[in-house]
């Protein structure tokens, strides 16, 4: 019994060191001694090292794959400051940089808008080639990934494809996705939760990429080879991000579009059933939702409907 409690235990210990040491925790901190090696050689390493007894040389490496672990659990703390940088809500300092990165979604809206307009007539009448109904399927699909309303956009594709996510059910519904998200999410059933969480993992996941890839630049002050491995790093963890926060905000999309029902009654108001009514409704409910109870209204059942 003992024997098999230990091997158990060496298991999940192995597991839990594979798994900090294929972070981007660990490749930027390996990158940073192989840079350092690069500029001054491995021999003041080793003869560091090599001072120690071979008990301290094995708290070394212990300290040295507990700060890796910590610098991960650290750099989670940025997440939502990544992501939202990434999105384009950056500081007054840098806001200028946004305004030519707006006008260019904004004309790239407007020519996918152009070209939806061309090719729709000749799909109404079926008289479209093969290629232009590809071009219109792939057009349609890439305004999805848009707001509906112009003034909504914002100068990065990731921020435009989780932007349209939220406002999506406003303007649909008359639901705030801001506001009644932390509601419906407590009401989802857990199979819907499980999906949302793992795809806002993966969106997670890319996103803490894109930091420690802009992080691994600071090491091409002792070599240069870490500054263009950063750069296509941070592009390919960039990319990564888009295709799953356009998964996250299709969950979301689906979500509003099939759960909606749950917070309505949960809440005690009734379904709204005609798309004017539920608008009307919809907002209502999320002016109730962020500001409260309000005295000149009737208590919480929800507004009379006709």
């Amino acid at each position: 019994m003992p024997t098999k409690l230990l091997e158990g235990v060496s298991s999940k210990l192995a597991d839990q060191w594979v798994a900090t040491l294929l972070t981007p925790a660990f490749v930027f901190w390996a990158g940073g001694l192989l840079a350092y090696a690069d500029r001054y050689g491995f021999a003041p390493i080793e003869a560091w090292f090599q001072q120690f007894s071979d008990p301290m040389q094995l708290g070394l490496i212990a300290i040295a794959l507990c700060t890796v672990a910590a610098s991960a659990f650290v750099a989670q703390r940025f997440d939502t400051a990544v992501l939202r940088g990434l999105e384009g809500y950056w500081y007054p300092g840098v806001r200028r940089l946004s305004i030519p990165l707006l006008h260019w979604q904004k004309a790239h809206r407007r020519r996918i808008l152009k070209t939806l307009k061309q090719l729709n007539p000749k799909l109404q009448n079926s008289t479209a080639t093969a290629a232009e109904r590809a071009e219109f399927v792939r057009c349609d699909r890439a305004l999805h990934q848009w707001p509906e309303q112009e003034d909504d956009l914002l100068p990065t594709r990731l921020g435009n494809i989780l932007r349209a996510a939220e406002r999506r059910p406003y303007y649909r519904y008359g639901l705030d996705a801001i506001v009644c998200w932390p509601r419906l999410w407590l009401l989802l059933p857990e199979a819907v939760k499980k999906d949302l969480q793992a795809a806002q993992t993966e969106l997670s996941n890319a996103v803490r990429l894109v930091f420690w890839s802009l992080l691994f630049l600071i090491w091409s002050i002792w070599a240069w080879w870490a500054f263009p491995m950063g750069v296509v790093s941070a592009c390919f963890a960039y990319g990564w991000a888009v295709d799953a926060s356009s998964v996250y905000a299709n969950l979301i999309e689906a979500t509003f579009d099939l759960h909606r029902q749950l917070l309505y009654q949960a809440l005690n108001v009734p379904i709204p059933h005609a798309p004017d009514e539920e608008r009307r409704v919809g907002k209502w409910l999320t002016d109730r939702l962020w500001r409260g109870p309000d005295p000149n209204m009737p208590d919480f059942h929800g507004p009379h409907t006709s």
